[in-house]
């Protein structure tokens, strides 16, 4: 009987780490595997989006309002750069090298490929409670007292806790729904008013906007917000710890604390 007992010690003792093990894996879980694949294409392809944007915007670097604009009309405001093109006027007695061919090749098919990731991203979150669970403030993170204080904490450059690895601050949540509901379906609502095809089906997309110029200016604006949240974004991951907080995205998981020593 004592034999017995003892031989059933090792087994109880590893059937206890097993359990705990799974239980310490499924606690660490951070995202899963939709979320992302779908951070890293669109990651991808508003790089590519990026690139070529600015390719694009050379061979034009001027802005006007309405429906028309032409080197003959008195632009809104230009970029203060040469252009790409000998007929655009910028002020400079020189071209930029053309690149734009290629570009609105590459810019299209990103744009596309974004548009389709973005879809299914926004079906999961909303199948799944996605949205609600990990985006969506409750009443207590949108609190005075909850929002200076993290307010406060992002102006000193404080360094986010262990647990804020593991969820978003309410400054994280209100930024990420606004690009996701706001910044994103402007710039694709924008990037479509531009297109002659599809503006030739849905005239309304662009009559509501102004125009095509109209389109175009708000589409350069809502990139540059973009582009701001971006750099606040890298920024703050990289002093929350860079790897710390990259980690999750890549592998689903914040790691073990013993890890993090």
């Amino acid at each position: 009987m004592a034999r017995s007992e003892s031989a059933q010690a090792p087994l109880e003792a590893y059937v206890a780490r097993s359990v705990s093990a799974v239980r310490a894996s499924a606690a660490a879980s951070r995202h899963s595997a939709l979320v992302r694949v779908t951070h890293w294409i669109v990651t991808l392809c508003f790089f590519a989006l990026l690139l070529t944007g600015i390719e694009i915007l050379i061979s034009h670097p001027r802005f006007y309002w309405g429906e028309t604009g032409t080197v003959l009309t008195k632009p809104l405001f230009q970029i203060p750069i040469p252009s790409s093109r000998d007929l655009v006027r910028t002020g400079y007695g020189y071209v930029l090298p053309d690149q734009n061919g290629w570009s609105r090749y590459l810019h299209f098919e990103a744009a596309w490929i974004l548009v389709l990731t973005g879809l299914l991203y926004g079906i999961f979150g909303l199948a799944t409670g996605h949205f609600r669970k990990n985006l969506f403030p409750t009443g207590a993170d949108l609190s005075w007292r909850t929002l200076s204080a993290t307010i406060a904490g992002h102006l000193r450059f404080q360094r986010p806790s262990e647990a804020e690895a593991r969820s978003y601050n309410v400054l994280q949540r209100l930024a990420y729904l606004f690009v996701i509901f706001v910044l994103f379906p402007l710039i694709i609502w924008t990037g479509l008013a531009m297109s002659p095809a599809f503006v030739s089906a849905f005239p309304a997309t662009v009559n509501l906007l102004g125009g095509q110029q109209s389109a175009r200016l708000l589409h350069f604006v809502v990139t540059l917000a973009l582009v701001l949240f971006l750099v606040v974004h890298i920024v703050m991951i990289c002093l929350a710890g860079f790897w710390s907080r990259t980690r999750p995205m890549i592998t689903g998981r914040t790691g073990t604390s013993k890890e993090r020593v």
